[in-house]
């Protein structure tokens, strides 16, 4: 449903926000061990993640990444958007630039409520609500 890259991105930045609960800054090397994913990859995203103002960073010996009051509230919808574009939320399901409700594919309807039940899920996802799940174990963020 979501690329690699946006994969990645969600698990980063859900991981990012379990440890700025406390303060912290983290590293992208314990980001990537943290969600198991690769370093450089996850070194890509979190660049472009923080130029679009979802995550912050702080350079030197006790720097790394967090995510600050008001970046918390964003939602997992907003990262989709910023590595996905919001295709996911309005595109036809088989792709195709024509789809519209006057002229529907085959599957317009059905991936309407699909796609509506997704973005409503992701929306109401904020980015700082999953460190009690993680913290008792009840999620994860690792295969």
């Amino acid at each position: 449903m979501f690329s690699k890259t946006c994969e990645y991105a969600v698990r980063a930045v859900i991981y990012i926000a379990q440890t700025s609960k406390h303060d912290e800054k983290v590293s992208i090397k314990e980001i990537a061990k943290g969600i198991d994913a690769p370093e450089h990859f996850i070194g890509k995203i979190l660049q472009d993640l923080g130029k679009k103002g979802l995550i912050q960073s702080l350079k030197g010996p006790k720097g790394g990444f967090y995510l600050d009051a008001s970046s918390r509230k964003y939602s997992l919808a907003d990262v989709v958007k910023a590595v996905d574009g919001d295709k996911i939320f309005y595109g036809c399901g088989l792709g195709l630039s024509q789809c519209s409700e006057a002229q529907p594919c085959p599957l317009h309807h059905e991936f309407k409520k699909i796609r509506n039940d997704i973005h409503r899920i992701l929306k109401k996802a904020k980015l700082g609500e999953f460190n009690d799940q993680l913290e008792q174990h009840l999620a994860f963020l690792r295969r």
